[in-house]
């Protein structure tokens, strides 16, 4: 292959591997997709002079997006358990989370580059919030409990997201490394 169209190739896999990353603040499966991407490559690229993503690359990407999801749920659902979310509660703070992240990321679109992102993470934080304490106060629990469970919920959806987004940073920058060098 053409050292020319070789790194053209990569550098579209890098790309796409960018939007996956930023994915991931929407509570879309950026993490996966970057992960078939790389397989993706890693198939139609054979590896020639020493340039090319590895199967074993691709394996450790594998795991990474393992680690990323437990993260990302165990925060979120460890968040609410903590202060005593039923079960409930805590599927309606996963979907609340999922809804306000496409809502929040809608909603900053106008503010160029950061604003769908950070509006994403805050969105799916509400979402996971309001999941939570509408949970908390079907099964007819206090507004005061409901609150401290919503909190949690609030709270383990920022650190999950953000646990998730460092997963995704470190399996860009594997694929990035591997393609490239």
């Amino acid at each position: 292959m053409d050292p020319w169209l070789y790194y053209l190739l990569a550098l579209v896999l890098i790309a796409a591997g960018v939007f996956c990353w930023l994915a991931n603040l929407l509570s879309l499966p950026g993490n996966w997709v970057l992960l078939l991407a790389a397989a993706l490559f890693a198939w139609l690229v054979p590896i020639a002079d020493g340039r090319g993503v590895s199967w074993t690359t691709v394996w450790i990407l594998l795991a990474l997006a393992i680690l990323g999801e437990i993260i990302e749920f165990a925060a979120g659902a460890a968040g609410a358990a903590k202060r005593g979310a039923c079960r409930r509660s805590m599927w309606l703070s996963l979907f609340g989370a999922f809804a306000g992240s496409i809502a929040g990321a809608m909603i900053g679109l106008p503010i160029a580059i950061i604003g769908s992102p950070i509006a994403a993470l805050a969105g799916g934080a509400a979402g996971a919030f309001f999941g939570a304490y509408i949970g908390e106060t079907w099964v007819g629990r206090s507004h005061g409990h409901s609150m401290e469970v919503a909190k949690g919920a609030f709270a383990g959806r920022i650190w999950g997201t953000i646990g998730k987004f460092a997963v995704g940073a470190v399996m860009l920058a594997l694929v990035t490394i591997d393609a490239l060098i």
